[in-house]
């Protein structure tokens, strides 16, 4: 990100006391992580926060201080974990390869500093400030600083990863991994087991169709500070942090691609198209990806900003050259879209299902042809807000073909040809916004700043572009509505809170992040660009 990419002038300090540059870049981590990943999760996650046995159980907690202290925590007991029967899936990672190089660009961030004294950032750390806030004198530990210092400046000083989970076990919160921990990483976990370990979970084996687990099982040490736990865990090959305890057993027992960078990468998004079901692996072998496409970042200055898509096709997918978008999709798609993924796609010339089945088979040798196609997407910050989604079509000879692709579905689609193009849409008001772009009632993405202008229009054969600050400033509003209970029997009040109506103008500051990739053999070499 930029703001952390092009941020406003600062309208004062960062953070006071020691920890305050590990803080900012704790605070744009998270950042990043939400900006990267919300617009593949797109919806309200059900958090993994403090419910369920793995946080209720083991009896007083300690004071309820800013420092946490040793004195009156309970005995230690050790439980035997249920293990699931299913195992799940790593739906989506994101992978810090530079550590260090990332921390300094976020604690140096204008933007970051700002936010750190504002109720943006004190809500993002509020239910932790009491966990990183703590002293290795307040745990009588043999570190100094603070528990923030520790996690970020040395257990996690060498390459992680956080990971997403999917299925049957999945409780909304991330693992931390370090695959290759260093000294540093080890004797920092082993100085916070030994202070605030309160307790331990074992299970003797992985969930169905795991790894072996090792002799003895795996031990999932509880740790307590504050009244807030975090579980953690060591294998021969991994350290694992996460708030509940099946995360971190699912973090161990799951194999994952080699966290490795190529030169001018810090930071990569990765996914397994597996974990979202049929639609997302049909869509995935239609455009010939193969397993480990991934989103590309760098660090530039005090900035993270887009690299590109990288990865490499599968050996029988049909490539397409990379082309720029044409103006009309750019008039097309409302300037503030969240969300535009574009891409040209080689299909037969007849979108017959029986001539897609034979072609997607290899079996034959129909007449070809290359179609540019987009998606405008609005993510959704609550599961019970209706998705807002439209496919643009760049041919309008498949008007036909398209609705009877696209018919018969649980879902009823709405139809138009707008600017040249055939166009699904979700909704009647989602049709009406894309009209009123063709139509040039309201901004377009002609209309957007000139670098995200010259980026779109650049040879491609993919492209994914993220207005982060309209993607999380609307999440941000879905998820004050969700959590306000906002509905028939509470309508949304006239004026929004101050402190959320400054959150989502602080966020509306955030910079647009654009991924191209372009296809060279059977690699996708990655290009980046934005504002």
């Amino acid at each position: 990100m930029t703001s952390p990419v092009s941020p406003p002038p600062p309208a004062g300090g960062g953070g006071k006391g020691p920890s305050s540059a590990v803080r900012i870049a704790l605070i744009g981590a998270i950042v990043v992580g939400v900006g990267v990943g919300a617009f593949v999760i797109g919806r309200k996650s059900s958090g993994g926060g403090g419910s369920g046995p793995a946080f209720s159980s083991g009896g007083p907690k300690g004071p309820p201080s800013a420092g946490a202290t040793v004195e009156g925590m309970p005995e230690m007991t050790s439980t035997k974990m249920d293990v699931p029967s299913a195992a799940a899936l790593p739906a989506i990672w994101v992978d810090v390869h530079s550590p260090a190089k990332v921390r300094d660009a976020l604690a140096r961030n204008a933007w970051l500093k700002t936010q750190w004294e504002k109720p943006l950032g004190q809500g993002f750390a509020s239910g932790w400030a009491a966990f990183l806030g703590s002293t290795g004198t307040d745990l009588k530990a043999s570190f100094k600083g603070a528990v923030l210092d520790v996690v970020v400046g040395q257990l996690l000083d060498t390459p992680f990863r956080a990971v997403w989970f999917s299925g049957d076990a999945r409780v909304g919160t991330p693992a931390l991994l370090v695959p290759k921990a260093n000294k540093t990483s080890l004797a920092a976990w082993d100085a916070l087991d030994s202070v605030a370990k309160r307790g331990e979970m074992t299970a003797d084996r992985c969930p169905y169709g795991g790894e072996k687990a090792p002799d003895g099982g795996f031990h999932m040490s509880r740790w307590l500070v504050a009244e807030q736990t975090v579980w953690a865990a060591r294998s021969a090959d991994r350290l694992v942090l996460s708030r509940h305890p099946v995360v971190v057993l699912q973090a161990l027992c799951t194999a994952l691609p080699e966290l490795e960078a190529q030169d001018g990468v810090d930071v990569e998004l990765g996914f397994d198209a597996n974990a979202y079901g049929r639609e997302a692996q049909l869509f995935t072998h239609v455009l010939g990806l193969g397993e480990n496409t991934r989103l590309q970042l760098r660090v530039d200055g005090d900035r993270l900003v887009a690299k590109g898509i990288a990865g490499k096709l599968r050996e029988d997918a049909v490539a397409s050259d990379g082309k720029p978008l044409s103006d009309d999709l750019l008039k097309l798609v409302p300037e503030e879209t969240p969300v535009l993924f574009a891409f040209r796609i080689t299909l037969p010339d007849s979108l017959e299902p029986e001539q897609l089945k034979a072609f997607w088979k290899n079996e034959g040798k129909p007449s070809l042809r290359t179609r540019q196609v987009a998606l405008a997407w609005t993510p959704r910050g609550s599961t019970s807000l209706e998705p807002e989604l439209a496919l643009l079509w760049g041919d309008e000879k498949d008007a036909e073909g398209l609705g009877a692709l696209f018919s018969g579905g649980a879902r009823t689609l709405v139809s138009a040809t707008l600017c040249k193009h055939v166009v699904l849409a979700t909704s009647p008001q989602e049709l009406e916004r894309l009209r009123d772009a063709c139509e040039g009632r309201e901004p377009n993405m002609l209309n957007a700043a000139g670098p995200v202008v010259a980026g779109l229009r650049a040879p491609s054969t993919v492209v994914l572009g993220v207005n982060t600050g309209r993607l999380l400033s609307g999440l941000a509003m879905d998820g004050y509505t969700s959590e306000a209970r906002v509905g028939r029997s509470s309508p949304m009040p006239n004026a929004l809170p101050p402190e959320i109506e400054a959150a989502r103008r602080d966020l509306e500051t955030l910079p647009y992040l654009g991924f191209r990739g372009n296809v060279q053999g059977y690699v996708m070499v990655s290009e980046g660009f934005g504002t």
